[in-house]
């Protein structure tokens, strides 16, 4: 079958609000002649409820950057699916190798954001992808393997919204893209294990992204690839120029 593409910018941790309502509108309008692919974007926290509102009736989905995996509960600083859901999101990415390092999210906690995030309804984006000393030791497929057989633990069966990213984490803001066939052969191998784990029609279904600096510049060929449903764009998607540009590859 064919998969609908899906573009995705996360924002991570930048722009005021003034800045960030300035660019989803920007999006809006610069996608409203798009009708063959899903475009989203991951605002910081603080934004996701003025920005639904700004793009209220739009083609623009909207998804939250992480999540906790309780409903409710003394945990200072967090922010639940239920909290995430009331303010329009759609979407969540979870287990972004940002969380995975620098907070030290494990695949346990993973595994619960995932489970709890497909019970609430919402849209899982499950980010896997090695270091740069992984890959140089021949162990890209074993740490994705292990990522995902950890993310989806708690989980027996996962919808056909379920989505994947996978973000080498050594192109990860750096500058150094995967090359369209390396990436193309860790997106093959990952569609291979959900056909295995899950079935052939349920990884038919599946969207794979690629995320680790993605460009303009590159975004067509690595779209080219069999097994590469779209992208996870981190600083790119910052200017609605430059992420319009990657909408339209």
């Amino acid at each position: 079958m064919e998969r609908r593409p899906l573009i995705a910018g996360n924002w991570k941790m930048n722009l005021s609000l003034r800045d960030a309502i300035s660019l989803a509108k920007d999006i809006v309008t610069g996608i409203l002649d798009i009708e063959d692919r899903d475009v989203l974007i991951a605002p910081p926290f603080p934004f996701l409820y003025p920005i639904n509102k700004a793009i209220e009736g739009s083609k623009l989905f909207l998804g939250a950057q992480n999540m906790h995996w309780e409903e409710g509960g003394a945990f200072t600083g967090e922010v639940s699916g239920l909290m995430i859901r009331d303010v329009g999101c759609t979407h969540v990415i979870i287990g972004h190798s940002e969380r995975r390092i620098i907070f030290k999210e494990t695949d346990e906690m993973i595994a619960k954001k995932v489970k709890k995030a497909i019970d609430l309804g919402l849209y899982p984006i499950l980010c896997v992808g090695e270091r740069l000393e992984e890959r140089e030791d021949g162990k890209t497929f074993e740490v994705v393997k292990n990522q995902l057989e950890g993310g989806l633990s708690l989980i027996d069966e996962i919808p056909d919204t379920f989505i994947i990213a996978y973000e080498p984490v050594w192109a990860i803001g750096t500058g150094h893209t995967a090359t369209p066939s390396q990436a193309q052969e860790v997106h093959s191998f990952i569609r291979k294990w959900i056909e295995e784990r899950y079935g052939k029609e349920k990884a038919s279904f599946i969207r794979i992204l690629y995320g680790g600096s993605v460009k303009p510049e590159n975004i067509k060929e690595l779209m080219a690839e069999e097994d590469i449903d779209g992208a996870l764009v981190g600083g790119a998607s910052l200017k609605v120029d430059s992420f319009l540009k990657i909408v339209r590859f």
